[in-house]
């Protein structure tokens, strides 16, 4: 045991030469540890040693990088979420500003003629005029001659125009409605589509984030249980 206290070599990272209870051979360090060495160290091997101190170094490094890039992660995550929320949002909106610019001044017109002739108003101005009609021309006092007597002949045949001029404006503003209502279930549809393929995504994500979590614990606590030896190692040889 004197002899190994007394061995030394030399750490591939300091280049200082220290004893053989200061140093690790490096092919037990771990593969996550050996590829951040790597990157500072391009000479790094497996036949060569490292000292206590640059590994703690390096495993502290790893895990400070390990943190960082779960972070920077999460905040992408984070940021596709908002922006597919976003994109959402203006999906919505354009469907809308799309077709109300299409809207010719025929189309417009039926509109409003539909929903004036389906309104309280419309029925009342009407039926003023109707009973106005009738009584005017049923009265034999205020006019001995009336311009329409009964049985109302040109009554019902304005009526039978309004009638027939009506129906097909009213038609007209049913079918843009439709058309509209159409194009609204498209956007909706493409909508529904997009957030369910983005929620799929977002899940696959999530459990990719999840093993990665879960490999880098491993890691850590693997990193955890080497020290803990060495440690215990220490220990061993300063009782010897």
């Amino acid at each position: 045991m004197t002899n190994n206290v007394k061995a030394k070599e030399v750490c591939q990272i300091c280049k200082k030469k220290k004893s053989l209870s200061e140093l690790v051979p490096s092919s037990l360090v771990t593969d996550p540890i050996s590829s951040v060495i790597k990157e500072d160290n391009p000479n790094w091997s497996s036949d060569g040693f490292i000292c206590s101190d640059d590994l703690n170094n390096y495993r502290s490094k790893y895990m400070h990088e390990m943190l960082k890039k779960e972070k920077g992660d999460l905040n992408e995550l984070e940021q596709k979420v908002k922006e597919s929320i976003s994109d959402e949002e203006l999906l919505s909106k354009s469907s809308e500003d799309k077709y109300d610019t299409k809207v010719t001044f025929g189309e417009n017109l039926a509109d409003k003629v539909a929903d004036f002739g389906g309104s309280w108003k419309f029925i009342s101005i009407f039926g003023v005029l109707i009973i106005g009609w009738i009584i005017f021309n049923s009265l034999t006092l205020l006019s001995s001659k009336p311009f329409d007597p009964y049985p109302y002949i040109l009554l019902n045949l304005m009526l039978s125009c309004l009638a027939a001029l009506q129906a097909p404006i009213i038609m007209m503003s049913q079918n843009r409605q439709e058309t509209k209502d159409r194009l609204r279930s498209e956007y909706d549809y493409k909508v529904n589509l997009k957030a369910e393929l983005e929620v799929q995504n977002l899940n696959e994500k999530l459990d990719f984030l999840i093993n990665i979590q879960w490999r880098n614990l491993l890691d850590v606590q693997q990193m955890q249980i080497d020290m803990l030896d060495e440690i215990k190692k220490d220990i061993d040889k300063e009782d010897d």
